[in-house]
């Protein structure tokens, strides 16, 4: 499994996503550039510039058309996949923590931060897709402001009307799109800050990932906890594996506490775990600091890894990955 580095930032990266068909990949860093890239070589196709602060987070819609971002400079911005334009942009009185695009593309949920006097909060925007994109509304469909402990990261639920958050107390919540009620919630879902929320192809169920060293898959429906895995490191990012039973998690002690442990403690390496049997299955390594996030491709063929060293590392399986019996012989049925 030979890596594929891309060195196209600066600074330490914040998110990577794949498009629907896994043949791009998109990454966002605090150099204020989102990037985007071939998956199959490497090759950086473009570039998203426009921002004036950290880029945060980012979303494509399934049809490759538009890229949604959010950054420190209080905006959020929709661009243009293919001619890398900034088609509209909206602005905030904090800096936009987490983007997310509906399962139809229609929508964008967006956190803003918790700062100065200002209340962290969720709003969602319909996205006007006829025309060029550029005659978008300025005012969100809905806004709310989660009481208690503020929300770190979102995305739209297994029904289009309900927002799925997490939480800087580890809390995990599923809030009503239109009223901002709390229909749901799971306080103790984590001991730490949630640092990232990936749902699975059909949204039935997610997987979390926290500072308090693991990461939970849980059932949307009823935020009930399925599974644990218990890492001995911070955990920044975690994804599920498409045709695989396998989940992906990536972390390591941040920069401040590194010097501190031995060497092998900063355990900068991707983990792969079994999703079913809760057990470490095997780990690549690669980055030189702490592996903010992880996004596999929705076909199954490579995932990405972002570092806190401003490396990009896209990881095609070998063929050894796909012929392997993760449960020994028993075949499974879709």
């Amino acid at each position: 499994m030979r890596p594929i580095l891309l060195p196209g930032h600066e600074r330490s990266l914040t998110q990577i996503k794949f498009n629907r068909e896994g043949d791009l990949l998109f990454s966002c860093s605090k150099d204020n550039l989102i990037n985007v890239w071939f998956t199959h070589n490497g090759e950086r196709l473009g570039t998203y510039d426009g921002h004036n602060g950290a880029v945060w987070t980012i979303d494509v819609d399934s049809q490759s058309r538009f890229l949604v971002s959010g950054s420190a400079d209080n905006t959020m911005r929709l661009w243009s996949v293919q001619t890398g334009k900034c088609l509209f942009f909206w602005e905030f009185p904090t800096a936009v923590k987490r983007v997310a695009f509906s399962e139809d593309d229609d929508q964008v949920v967006c956190i803003t931060e918790q700062r100065m006097g200002h209340q962290g909060a969720v709003r969602i925007f319909d996205i006007n897709r006829n025309g060029d994109g550029t005659s978008q509304s300025k005012e969100p469909v809905s806004m709310f402001n989660p009481i208690g402990s503020k929300a770190v990261v979102c995305a739209f639920a297994h029904r289009p009307d309900l927002i799925l958050t997490g939480h800087e107390s580890g809390k995990v919540a599923l809030f009503d799109a239109k009223s901002g009620e709390e229909v749901m919630s799971n306080e103790h879902a984590h001991r730490d800050v949630v640092t990232d929320l990936q749902l699975s192809p059909d949204r039935s169920y997610f997987i979390t990932s926290s500072k308090d060293k693991t990461a939970r898959l849980h059932e949307t429906r009823t935020l009930v906890v399925l599974k644990t895995f218990v890492t001995e490191t911070p955990l920044n990012s975690a994804a599920i594996a498409p045709l695989k039973p396998y989940v992906l998690l990536g972390g390591g002690q941040d920069a401040m506490s590194v010097t501190t442990t031995s060497l092998r403690q900063g355990k900068f390496e991707t983990r792969f775990w079994h999703k079913i049997f809760e057990e470490e299955v095997g780990r690549v390594k690669g980055h030189f600091g702490p592996v903010n996030t992880i996004a596999v491709s929705p076909k199954g063929d490579c995932y990405a890894s972002g570092g806190e060293d401003g490396f990009v590392r896209v990881h095609h399986f070998d063929e050894t990955y796909f012929r392997a019996k993760p449960y020994g012989d028993l075949e499974i049925e879709d």
